[in-house]
């Protein structure tokens, strides 16, 4: 493998890896507040490593849910990963161990760097390090997040809420710059602006799936239109 790989992993992987310090340090927050001790905060990041669904894991196990409804939550936060399965290159993965840990670690973040036009060329040692250092990365902030949580009295997380939608806005960007199509652009936008004025309440769900059907119906006029 050239010598040149690993530098450009990191290059590619650290812009988007560094958002997950401050998102991390707002999962350790969380947790302490909920009133878990600050271990767990890594021990969230580390195992379960799904982004949202640790946000919510932290409510669910700090008033003990039952065992049912943590696993629709699970199934219903995380269902999008199917799809994400069905265009990221593990079949560039080589050995059981390492395709275990590469779909274990697929996350929104690896996912849209592992499927851009740079990473088309990527096999086993790049793609499990993006992976690697956007995992280590995570559970380094949700780390210093328990820890800062548990030595100051921070009453109200002011911004690092925000984290999130920031990171998301700019994996957007991101994929556009990549394969610019301004009406899935426009969809989306439309989509959203629409949910949020309509129900505001369910915005993102009702966002969702609006554009999943608009983008159904662009693709049968699109077939349509190529057999005429």
């Amino acid at each position: 493998m050239s010598p040149r790989k690993p530098p450009r992993v990191v290059a590619m992987s650290a812009p988007i890896g560094l958002a997950f310090i401050p998102l991390g340090m707002a999962l350790g927050f969380l947790v302490v507040h909920a009133g878990l001790a600050w271990w767990w905060a890594p021990v969230f990041a580390a195992v379960i490593y799904a982004g949202s669904l640790e946000f919510l894991m932290v409510h669910l196990a700090a008033t003990a849910a039952p065992i049912a409804t943590v696993a629709l939550t699970t199934f219903v936060v995380n269902s999008r990963h199917v799809f994400y399965a069905l265009s990221f290159p593990l079949d560039r993965v080589r050995g059981r161990a390492a395709k275990a840990y590469s779909t274990y670690t697929l996350s929104d973040e690896a996912f849209a760097v592992g499927v851009s036009p740079a990473a088309r060329t990527w096999t086993t040692r790049p793609i499990l390090l993006m992976q690697l250092l956007f995992h280590l990365l995570w559970v380094t902030g949700a780390t210093l997040g328990g820890l800062v949580g548990e030595a100051l009295p921070i009453e109200r997380l002011v911004g690092l809420d925000f984290a999130l939608t920031a990171l998301f806005i700019v994996l957007g960007i991101d994929a556009f710059r990549q394969r610019p199509d301004r009406w899935t652009a426009a969809i989306a936008a439309m989509c959203g602006i629409g949910a949020w004025l309509v129900v505001p309440g369910q915005m993102l769900a009702c966002a969702f799936a609006a554009f999943t059907a608009a983008l159904m119906v662009r693709m049968l006029v699109r077939r349509r239109t190529e057999r005429a």
